[in-house]
């Protein structure tokens, strides 16, 4: 007979296999399937409403809403495999009462003014390179953060991109986004495609090599932590109090969009969002052209009263 951690290995595999999720969605759910398996104490109780309600309970005690929702949809997925699979006849989801309310935090973003800052930190760390191998890393960070604010792709992205993905020559690159989705962007500026096309141009060899096309000192795949770790070090010498991470630069494409007039309904799909309300929280941020409409375009302007 099977034990629950059996159904869990089938059920990750046919995620893995079938539905064609990326690693960092199998990881989530093995970590969220295997906490519920230790939670339950009687394996013969694992599919009952009961245990499922308590473990709810138990993580509302622990996590703070985001970690809560995601770790409820692991599992509400899990069981509906199992029912699919014609495992489980009563699904204990049917009749729970799963709502609570959410708090949105608003996204956080990098002023205009502190992204130029950053970026003349980066070029001036380029002109003053002291050595071949100052030179090249000044290159290619240049690449991966103009990349980054000139197309708002998330830092996964940008780090799973393949050579064949980018053309410079008519400034498309093609992203792999979430559930397998993709989609095209356009490369505008005359500077990002320079510090892309010089890049590619020092890195060939290690870019044919490596398979992907930013490559680390050891000509392996750029990692998400270590363009974490780039930003915080050139933050640090732009001398930035503020904490930036990879996703701000995405945040503040979008929100920066906004002010530019900029149709909501393109942003969605630059930034590959399957939900249009996903995008709506950027209207929220753009605290800018709030203050511009209200200022400049508010009726009130128009008014003439004579005080006396």
């Amino acid at each position: 007979m099977n034990t629950l951690n059996d159904y869990i290995a089938e059920y990750v595999e046919y995620c893995e296999y079938r539905k064609r999720l990326d690693s960092k969605t199998l990881k989530a759910y093995r970590i969220d399937l295997k906490q519920y398996e230790l939670f339950c104490s009687n394996p013969a109780d694992c599919t009952s409403k009961t245990t499922v309600d308590k473990f709810i309970t138990e993580l509302h005690k622990q996590y703070k809403p985001k970690t809560v929702k995601r770790k409820i949809a692991s599992l509400k997925a899990f069981f509906h495999y199992l029912e699919y699979r014609e495992i489980l006849s009563d699904n204990p989801f049917a009749k729970l009462d799963i709502r609570f309310r959410e708090a949105k935090l608003l996204p956080k973003t990098i002023p205009f003014h502190s992204i130029q800052t950053f970026l003349c930190t980066l070029y001036a760390q380029k002109e003053q390179a002291k050595s071949e191998y100052q030179l090249r890393c000044c290159i290619r960070d240049i690449a991966v953060i103009e990349l980054l604010f000139a197309t708002g792709v998330r830092i996964s992205e940008l780090c799973s991109l393949k050579p064949s993905d980018i053309d410079l020559e008519n400034g498309t690159i093609l992203i792999y986004g979430k559930g397998s989705k993709e989609r095209i962007l356009q490369l505008g500026n005359p500077e990002v495609i320079a510090a892309l096309n010089l890049y590619q141009k020092t890195f060939m060899e290690q870019i044919d090599a490596c398979g992907c096309f930013f490559v680390n000192k050891l000509h392996h795949k750029l990692s998400d932590q270590s363009v974490r770790f780039m930003i915080n070090r050139y933050a640090a010498l732009a001398g930035l109090s503020q904490h930036i991470t990879p996703h701000m630069f995405r945040h503040s494409f979008a929100t920066l969009l906004l002010e530019q007039d900029v149709d909501i309904r393109y942003i969605q799909k630059m930034l590959g969002h399957s939900s249009i309300s996903t995008t709506e929280i950027y209207t929220h941020v753009s605290n800018t052209k709030q203050k511009d409409i209200l200022v400049n375009k508010h009726p009130r302007n128009l008014m003439v009263v004579n005080e006396g």
